[in-house]
């Protein structure tokens, strides 16, 4: 028997291992970063815009690969997005908007791959609570590692906008899910 209910399984949590080894690589980075793009871009809203639709743009066939939305799905989705977005502009700093989309990528990867498992028989025990709290488990662990690095400190803040965007994320992912499954129902009633 393989650790794996299916490729997509072993695909998602390959995708999670990967965003998690660059977050916690790039930890000691961010402000060279910010020094070699430019405060000005950094802080560009157009720029930051634009970076949110290209993640956006990779991160979709990760997770709707061999679904079919209809168009309530599709509209939740977008409803979902276009908040997700305003809330990524109004935030001040780029950090700030990092944790949010950092943690909310491997909120949703979590939820999705724990998801997958349950979908095919293996044992996924409450998948959006799990998912939420191995989230937040690996935001702490995250702000651990940065303790330990020259410039970095430990920010109850950070901890909180980690924690902020993985409830934001699953919540938003359980509610498309609950528009899919009503929308089955009003099918087949």
């Amino acid at each position: 028997m393989t650790i794996f209910s299916s490729k997509r399984e072993r695909r998602l949590w390959l995708a999670l291992a990967l965003v998690l080894a660059a977050i916690y690589a790039t930890l000691g980075q961010t402000p060279a970063i910010v020094a070699a793009l430019g405060t000005d871009i950094v802080e560009s809203a157009e720029a930051n815009l634009v970076f949110a639709l290209l993640a956006l743009l990779a991160l979709i066939p990760i997770f709707f690969v061999d679904k079919r939305l209809g168009r309530v799905e599709i509209a939740v989705g977008i409803g979902i997005l276009a908040v997700y977005l305003l809330t990524w502009l109004r935030l001040g700093s780029w950090e700030e908007r990092t944790h949010l989309f950092e943690y909310a990528l491997v909120a949703a990867l979590l939820h999705e791959a724990l998801l997958e498992r349950r979908d095919n028989g293996r044992r996924a025990p409450a998948p959006a609570l799990l998912a939420l709290i191995l989230s937040i488990l690996l935001g702490w662990l995250d702000e651990g590692i940065q303790c330990l690095l020259p410039n970095r400190v430990f920010d109850l803040v950070d901890v909180a906008f980690n924690s902020l965007a993985a409830i934001t994320i699953i919540g938003a992912r359980c509610a498309v899910r609950w528009v899919q499954r009503w929308v089955e129902a009003r099918r087949r009633a």
